[in-house]
């Protein structure tokens, strides 16, 4: 069961009860809210060296270029954003292009609340869902923040691509279910997680 609330003006989420195994779990404001803002700026890392990465990209060698360039870049820089704040952080979508960027069973039900609050009105920009919930390894910390289709991404994931970008995505993702989109819809959303156990 899903209830929404509100976070400085910003739409966010608290999933209760996610499973029998894993239970919604009460914490300060003040650890639920230094968490939260740790995990902001992390996304906000992460998303902007990637953003100047396929920038300089696609200056370089155009869309196909910048797609070859994510596949590279995209989970170093997670993984050293990771590191460094020690959160983990990465990126789901219902319609992913990595394989590895499915999301889970909780990722799966925020990404589905996202779009139904986009569809109720909200914008998209302002998304966000936040938990600390009981696994078998302790108190976990979630945050979710949706990813907006911008008119830039659609060289990449719109519904008419390049020649040499439909190309490259054949090779380099032969599986790959990121595209159709149009711009305010939704592409996934940004995943930081934390054990809280371990502070």
């Amino acid at each position: 069961m899903m209830r929404a609330i509100a976070i400085a003006g910003v739409a966010a989420l608290v999933l209760q009860g996610c499973s029998s195994q894993e239970k919604t779990v009460d914490v300060s404001p003040d650890v639920m809210d230094a968490n939260t803002r740790e995990a902001r700026e992390s996304v906000k890392a992460f998303f902007g060296e990637l953003k100047g990465e396929l920038v300089s990209a696609i200056k370089a060698g155009g869309p196909g270029h910048a797609v070859s360039v994510c596949n590279t870049k995209a989970g170093e820089i997670s993984e050293r954003v990771s590191r460094e704040r020690g959160m983990a952080l990465s990126r789901v979508s219902l319609k992913n292009r990595n394989p590895g960027n499915a999301p889970n069973d909780w990722q799966r039900d925020v990404l589905e609340m996202f779009e139904k609050d986009k569809a109720g009105g909200k914008d998209p920009a302002k998304l966000e869902y936040r938990t600390v919930v009981a696994t078998a390894d302790g108190n976990q910390f979630r945050y979710m923040k949706a990813i907006p289709t911008a008119e830039v991404c659609l060289n990449c994931h719109g519904a008419e691509l390049a020649p040499a970008v439909q190309a490259k995505l054949d090779e380099l993702y032969p599986k790959d279910k990121a595209i159709g989109y149009a711009v305010g819809d939704l592409r996934g959303a940004f995943v930081v997680t934390r054990d809280l156990s371990r502070d």
